[in-house]
């Protein structure tokens, strides 16, 4: 057996995850159908985070183990020719040690979202980005996310389907930046840990867009916080507006990316 770690790029549109689902198609599937068809093998997919339905990666990071002989950029191009047409690239394809693992391995996450912030619907960008007509304060946005920042119970900002056993999560970073984006003003919100619970990236962008709108006071945001309580969450973010943006290992201790 030869493990092999993959970068994977895609567009989360067509897929109901990154996961494999019983009730519809995902990007593991379709990576998974396509080495059977390269190798004749029955491989399985590990990645280093999850994605929900709609979610977008520009750098996730997988792993295969395969039997067959095969070189790692003959393997990306066999990827790539069979994934067509669904939107998922392999950018970069190496060999790595048996017992590196792209999940339990990775010692940090990075997540980026996007908010085009202006009065014309989407058109080319649909589906790219969180379309909001209202004018959002970043600063106030920004200011709020602090409150966020470091070790907590996040029990607010989870999903009630999320299967993590415990709430508590460090969170690293949460920066709220504006931007002259392709489609007009951006609003970026990038976020990182080691590990995030389920629908908490989204959970925080709703709350901070409820406070850049003006519909909540900045203090609001560590109040709900504090309430611990799902029911205290005013607004949940679409997810086509989310990002998988890189994943972090021990060897360099920084992203690896295409």
């Amino acid at each position: 057996m030869t493990r092999f770690a993959l970068t994977l790029e895609f567009d989360g549109a067509p897929f109901h995850g990154l996961q494999r689902q019983a009730h519809g198609a995902s990007v593991q599937q379709s990576i998974e159908e396509a080495l059977g068809r390269i190798t004749g093998e029955e491989a399985t997919l590990h990645s280093a985070g999850r994605t929900d339905a709609g979610v977008h990666a520009l750098a996730m990071r997988s792993h295969v183990d395969i039997e067959k002989d095969i070189a790692p950029f003959r393997l990306m191009e066999a990827l790539n020719a069979h994934l067509r047409p669904d939107p998922i690239a392999v950018t970069h394809c190496e060999i790595v040690p048996d017992d590196w693992h792209a999940r339990f391995s990775c010692i940090g996450r990075r997540y980026l979202y996007r908010i085009v912030n202006r009065r014309a619907p989407l058109t080319l960008g649909k589906g790219r980005a969180w379309h909001v007509a209202t004018e959002l304060d970043p600063e106030a946005m920004h200011r709020a996310a602090q409150a966020l920042v470091g070790r907590h119970d996040f029990t607010t900002f989870r999903s009630v389907q999320c299967q993590a056993k415990d709430p508590v999560k460090t969170l690293d970073r949460l920066d709220v930046t504006a931007h002259d984006g392709e489609f007009g003003p951006e609003i970026h919100i990038r976020a990182e840990a080691r590990s995030f619970l389920h629908h908490q990236v989204r959970s925080m962008v709703g709350c901070l867009k409820l406070v850049g709108a003006g519909s909540w006071p900045e203090r609001r945001v560590a109040a709900a916080l504090a309430a611990r309580d799902r029911a205290e969450l005013g607004l949940n973010a679409p997810p086509h507006g989310l990002y998988f943006v890189e994943a972090i290992y021990p060897e360099t201790g920084e992203e690896q990316k295409s």
